[in-house]
């Protein structure tokens, strides 16, 4: 390619006639011309290589382009005035093609700085650039989330959020000096501090609900109406801990601590700006819900929820997290409003979840897994009525709200699958020493449980028992390996991506089953070996690393590659959301830029390359 210092005088009368460039006045397009930069190509020579089309917007004078996709062997030719590159190439396409010269060609460049001034002076020119940055963004504006500002403090220290000096009070001040204060900072909450240490925390609903309504003498001390030994956050926790936190006890006033020192608060204004899509606002409506209709009005909002947590770039992990409380919520409310419709439960019972609820790593597209262990006290000719009408509500509801029913009936209101604490417990014993495969198959699900609502050590001791059957249990872990291999990466002998061949998916990838879930099955028998209790893939494979399942490398390696994987999930199933389409799993690999498609096939690799790991593992007997 031979470069020149400067452009011909060819140029401006090109740009004259050209049916975009025209669009311009003349002295504009005078003083435009010097701006380019020719340069000639002999055929076959590359112009610009894959990853590299943005860095500057090409117009062909003379000769001709191929602009190619090597990965998925796409190609267009281009004939002279036509452009490409930065802001003319659309944008799915800008990072994974490459520009080589057809023939002997000339090319003007034009840096990208000087098209997007242009394009912002004169609008009628952006028109003809698809992929400019903020272009084309009018048209979908009504139907694209708002990233929010909120979202994308998730990645940031809580630390980051306080917006003044902590305002503090001894607890035995009047509550009407208090409100006094209040009124005159400006603040919705005080915090009560004695001898350094932070006591409780009074926030204006407090002197609504607590004194207004009850008619309580203001001349009390403030310390009545406080809430005492309040959830505090360390300042230099992610954002995200404590929007989650918030969101999972319903409040709204929290104290951030610098060590025991007292920083500063933060409230759900500060995090969510008071969105209706934010998860405090949302978790906080789901609980003022009456009526199984209301949460259904609310639950449609996880779908847009999701889409904002995607445009925030909010990681997979705290997304899961998020959107997985928001479950929670509604779940804890239905079992709610069942109480009050049947009355209180004859014995005690623990709502569990299974399945990715269990696991903290649910997306907008889920149905719903759960079980109910009873107290042993339990009997079905007393009280089985009871509960099969409470699983039943409970049940419905969620699937009125977007959990839809499981195709394979693992659902509480199932009679099987809603049991006393002992007949559990048979279960679990028959599945570990008799491993068939349809035991196999429940372990999947059944192994990742999660307390919902009700009495925790049910569940918990049952757990407990069930870590010390599995661990160094190798018959049963050797048929759970052979089991977790049947989910293979979709890697071809020379490492190339197979996408599936048939059906209405063709030509698609599964990032659940081919590329998620294997790296979760990996992380479970990895837990079951070592007796972790941890349910969350990511958390597990921490965990399992430092008990020496595995290596603490290749728990990273896969932490990444489950943070990887997931993300392009959430990612595309916010795309098909903002498009008015219903969220799947099945991705193609033209969603994906180029450094995108070379991670993937990393993420495939790592997976791959453990799975054999553990495969030989058990089958040698190296236990």
């Amino acid at each position: 390619m031979n470069p020149e210092t400067q452009a011909p005088a060819s140029v401006l009368p090109a740009l004259t006639r050209h049916r975009v460039w025209n669009q311009l006045d003349p002295a504009t397009l005078a003083a435009l011309a010097p701006q380019w930069q020719l340069e000639t190509a002999d055929v076959g020579t590359p112009l610009l290589p894959q990853g590299r089309l943005h860095s500057r917007t090409g117009l062909i004078l003379s000769g001709a382009v191929d602009l190619h996709d090597p990965d998925l062997d796409m190609a267009v030719h281009l004939q002279p005035g036509e452009m490409f590159g930065f802001g003319a190439t659309p944008a799915q396409h800008l990072t994974t093609w490459q520009a080589t010269a057809a023939a002997d060609c000339s090319i003007a460049w034009l840096a990208p700085d000087t098209v997007s001034a242009l394009c912002r002076d004169h609008s009628a020119l952006a028109y003809f650039f698809p992929s400019l940055p903020g272009a084309g963004q009018g048209a979908t504006a009504a139907h694209a989330p708002d990233s929010g500002v909120h979202l994308n403090l998730l990645g940031t220290p809580v630390r980051s959020l306080i917006k003044r000096e902590p305002i503090t009070l001894p607890p035995e001040t009047s509550i009407r000096a208090a409100a006094e204060m209040m009124s005159e900072l400006r603040v919705s909450s005080v915090l009560l501090v004695e001898q350094d240490h932070l006591f409780g925390l009074v926030t204006d609903r407090d002197l609504r609900n607590r004194v207004v309504a009850q008619g309580l003498d203001i001349s009390r001390p403030v310390s009545d109406i406080a809430t005492l030994a309040p959830l505090t956050m360390q300042a230099q926790s992610p954002a995200f801990e404590a929007l989650l936190l918030m969101a999972r006890h319903n409040i709204h006033h929290m104290p951030v601590m610098d060590g025991a020192r007292i920083a500063g608060m933060i409230t759900a204004t500060d995090l969510a700006e008071q969105h209706s899509t934010s998860p405090v606002y949302l978790a906080g409506d789901v609980y003022k819900q009456t009526s199984v209709q209301g949460l259904a009005r609310t639950s449609a909002k996880v779908r847009p929820l999701q889409q904002h947590l995607a445009a925030a770039d909010a990681s997979a992990y705290s997304t899961g997290h998020i959107v997985t409380t928001i479950t929670d919520a509604i779940t804890a409310r239905l079992i709610h409003l069942a109480e009050a419709e049947l009355g209180p439960p004859p014995v005690d019972y623990v709502w569990v979840a299974a399945g990715s609820q269990a696991r903290s790593e649910q997306t907008a597209r889920s149905d719903q897994d759960n079980c109910l262990v009873l107290d042993d006290r339990y009997d079905e000719a007393l009280h089985g009525a009871y509960f099969r009408a409470f699983t039943r509500f409970v049940c419905d509801g969620l699937d009125a709200c977007g959990y839809v029913y499981c195709p394979g009936e693992m659902m509480a209101m199932t009679d099987k699958w809603r049991q006393p604490r002992a007949r559990w417990a048979q279960y679990f014993h028959q599945w570990v020493d008799k491993p068939e495969p349809m035991a196999l198959m429940l372990t999947c699900v059944f192994f990742d449980l999660r307390a919902i609502h009700g009495k925790v050590e049910l569940l918990d001791s049952l757990r407990h028992e069930v870590l010390q059957r599995t661990k160094g249990n190798s018959l049963f872990l050797a048929h759970m390996v052979g089991n977790a291999l049947k989910h293979r990466p979709p890697l071809g002998l020379f490492g190339t991506i197979s996408r599936i061949r048939g059906g209405e998916n063709a030509g698609t990838i599964d990032l659940k089953h081919s590329g998620i879930v294997p790296i979760v099955d990996l992380a479970r028998v990895y837990a079951l070996a070592g007796g972790v209790a941890a349910v969350n893939t990511h958390d597990r494979l921490e965990q399992v690393a430092q008990a020496g399942e595995v290596s603490q490398q290749s728990a990273r390696d896969l932490r990444d590659a489950l943070e990887f994987l997931s993300k392009l999930r959430i990612d595309h199933q916010a795309r098909q959301m903002a498009q008015g389409q219903a969220p799947d799993n099945f991705l193609a690999l033209e969603e994906l830029s180029n450094f995108e498609r070379s991670h993937l096939k990393e993420a495939f690799s790592v997976v791959q390359t453990l799975q054999g790991v553990l495969g030989q593992r058990y089958q040698t007997g190296r236990y």
